[in-house]
């Protein structure tokens, strides 16, 4: 069963168990996965479902949209705002891959690092681009921003 489905199935889980929040989460990712269609963004099978790929991708966009309403939220003092943007990451969290821990993605660095260095092509300075290849090598197992930290740690030894 392809995630989309999955999410569709929990959309009339979630309405028969009056969990509003649950309910209007799966509704907005059903709208994203649809507009992503109709936009001609992604390809619909037989039964009208995106590539998990697909609906990873817009789960993932959707998680970091809640993460910047939380942080937004808690600078203006709206911590009723922010509660609820943190029960809908939540939901959407259960839906994506666990990511790897900053001690996995600092072996993978290090590892990286080190055939540069023995490669002769490494520049101390260039931590973006070192970031960059890290990045498409971990393809969604890791947070951008932990793999940035980790890379800029690594270089400022």
């Amino acid at each position: 069963m392809t995630l989309h489905q999955t999410i569709k199935d929990q959309v009339k889980d979630a309405l028969r168990a009056k969990d509003t929040i649950r309910l209007d989460t799966l509704r907005g990712l059903n709208a994203l996965f649809l507009n992503d269609i109709v936009m001609g963004k992604a390809e619909a099978d037989k039964d009208g479902n995106i590539t998990d790929d697909k609906a990873l991708a817009i789960i993932k966009r959707s998680a970091k949209q809640r993460k910047d309403s939380i942080e937004q939220f808690e600078k203006g003092g709206r911590q009723d705002l922010a509660a609820k943007e943190k029960e809908e990451l939540a939901i959407l969290e259960s839906f994506m891959p666990d990511m790897m821990s900053r001690e996995e993605i600092a072996i993978i660095a290090k590892a990286r690092i080190e055939a540069l260095k023995t490669g002769g092509t490494f520049d101390p300075k260039a931590g973006g681009k070192i970031t960059g290849m890290i990045m498409k090598e971990l393809a969604g197992k890791a947070d951008g921003a932990d793999v940035k930290a980790v890379v800029d740690e690594l270089l400022t030894k």
